[in-house]
């Protein structure tokens, strides 16, 4: 055994000890304390070969690396440590994980951009691959022609713009559903107490079952399906300890969670079984590759299609369904909600934008999806909230696929890369007064978030850039216009808008933490 791996072999089994040192007598841990630390105190020799040409790099711990430094909001974390080590840092997650931390916009260009090909893999994680059918969606699957293929499926068959088109009477529809849904509730509540963050998750679960299987589901089924998908979504957004610190895999075993993710994948499993089963029995909606929703799309191209190149077995469709929900749900309600809570605290931007929408719709008619074609200034502050908060702030991480020089250091093979867009959002290289929410900063210049404009990428970029924009934003702005249309909003018990919570949760996706308890008082008949 090299000295190196002697070395870390002892430093292992030391953090094992302090682990486990309450279930153990402190004497004789103490005694096992100073026995390896003299054990390695004579094993220790200068290193003799150069150290590879890394970033710079927080100080870190053996065999934990920087994970301790990672905290509750690793994005705001990594972005505090960026401000001290620089845009383009270098952290060590565990004992063997080298990740790059990109926290620039300039950076970001380099890798989504530049050399996008060596950055369009993606790392193993354990989780992903447990609950994607061994990473056979899309966001997932490591670079490949499996990755290629299923991306064209994607781009083509399911988020084209005639595809997205197809499905805005479905988008309508169900906004109407849930304008109808809080009048109910606010009447029926006394006070006009809704739950608003509660409403904004029916609607996207709505649709997008809707849009996947031809039908949404109500009651008792309807809460076990948002129950399921409420725990695929945490689970994905969880550490694992075992893919940093592989001596640690048990402790996923002795805490149960090993345990959950099988049985969201189990469950979640049967669910589609039958489903699937179901339009395969029943043809239902059947309108082969041209028609139907996005099951019947992929069995008619699993069935029907010579071009589609891969094997596109049940496995893929099912792990292909549940990129759908996870895209397509839990970001798209987080932004709504993130809109109408900075909507709520700066009540005078409010205003103008209800101005806008009622200046728009002269009518009491419901709103249609042409019509915020026209309302500049919803799409100013749709814009201002991904800057300020980006559903996935660290994006979904990539991995080098060859050696590469970057911005004047050496980078490994399969080394991970972060790229903060929450950081990129609020540089002040890019934006003046970044902690401030100001929909007119984008009055004047001409950035968008479909991935061209690096100092706003909440989507991405790049190969690896979300393809659904096109099937998210139009929900974002029917349903933010038709809530400022419809309703008048404050807060409850007389607070006012600059005392409500912002605290962020946590998760792969960020949500604020507490839920948007309004008063909603109907404005129109």
């Amino acid at each position: 055994m090299c000295c190196h791996s002697f070395i870390h072999s002892i430093l292992e089994k030391l953090f094992l000890l302090v682990i486990l040192a309450k279930l153990m007598n402190p004497l004789v841990v103490l005694l096992s304390l100073i026995s390896f630390l003299l054990l390695l105190f004579l094993h220790l020799k200068p290193a003799k070969s150069k150290k590879p040409n890394l970033p710079p790099c927080p100080p870190k711990l053996p065999i934990l690396g920087n994970l301790h430094q990672l905290g509750a909001h690793p994005h705001r974390s990594l972005a505090t440590l960026a401000r001290k080590h620089g845009p383009v840092m270098h952290v060590q997650l565990g004992r063997h994980v080298p990740a790059l931390i990109i926290s620039s916009a300039s950076a970001a260009e380099k890798i989504m951009k530049t050399h996008d090909l060596i950055f369009s893999s993606r790392p193993q994680s354990s989780i992903a691959d447990r609950l994607m059918y061994g990473c056979k969606d899309m966001s997932f699957a490591p670079y490949g022609e499996y990755w290629r293929q299923i991306r064209r499926i994607c781009v083509v068959h399911l988020l084209s713009s005639k595809r997205v088109q197809s499905f805005r009477l479905v988008r309508e529809e169900e906004v109407a559903n849930m304008v109808a849904e809080l009048r109910n509730l606010s009447s029926s509540s006394g006070g006009g107490l809704v739950n608003l963050s509660e409403a904004l998750v029916s609607l996207t679960n709505n649709v997008v079952c809707r849009v996947a299987f031809g039908r949404k589901f109500d009651g008792g089924a309807k809460n076990r399906f948002h129950a399921m998908l409420t725990e695929f979504l945490v689970l994905l957004g969880t550490f694992d300890v075992g893919d940093f610190i592989p001596s640690l895999a048990w402790v996923s075993g002795l805490n149960g969670f090993n345990a959950r993710v099988k049985k969201c994948f189990e469950e979640f499993d049967t669910f589609f079984e039958r489903v699937i089963d179901e339009h395969v029995q029943h043809g239902r909606d059947s309108g082969g590759v041209e028609g139907g929703n996005i099951l019947d799309v992929l069995l008619a191209l699993q069935n029907d299609d010579p071009s589609v190149g891969v094997v596109l077995s049940r496995d893929s469709i099912k792990a292909l369904i549940l990129d759908m929900f996870a895209a397509g749900t839990d970001t798209v309600h987080t932004v709504i909600d993130w809109a109408m809570a900075e909507l709520i605290k700066h009540p005078n931007m409010m205003m103008k934008a209800r101005d806008e929408v009622d200046r728009t719709i002269r009518t009491e008619s419901m709103i249609k999806e042409d019509d915020t074609e026209k309302m500049s200034y919803l799409k100013m502050i749709i814009k201002e909230v991904l800057r300020l908060h980006p559903p996935l702030p660290l994006l979904v991480p990539r991995e080098s696929t060859e050696e590469i020089e970057l911005s004047g250091y050496s980078l490994p093979t399969k080394m991970r890369v972060f790229i903060n867009a929450w950081a990129i959002g609020r540089d002040t290289e890019s934006w003046k007064d970044p902690e401030d929410f100001f929909p007119e900063r984008f009055a004047n210049i001409a950035v968008d978030f479909e991935g061209k404009d690096f100092e706003l990428i909440p989507f991405g970029a790049g190969r690896r850039g979300c393809p659904g924009i096109h099937f998210a934003t139009p929900t974002i702005y029917l349903a933010l216009a038709s809530l400022l249309r419809h309703f008048d909003w404050e807060l409850p018990e007389g607070r006012r808008g600059e005392e409500l919570d912002m605290e962020e949760g946590t998760g792969l996706t960020i949500h604020r933490k507490s839920r948007l308890l309004v008063i909603a008082k109907p404005r129109l008949a």
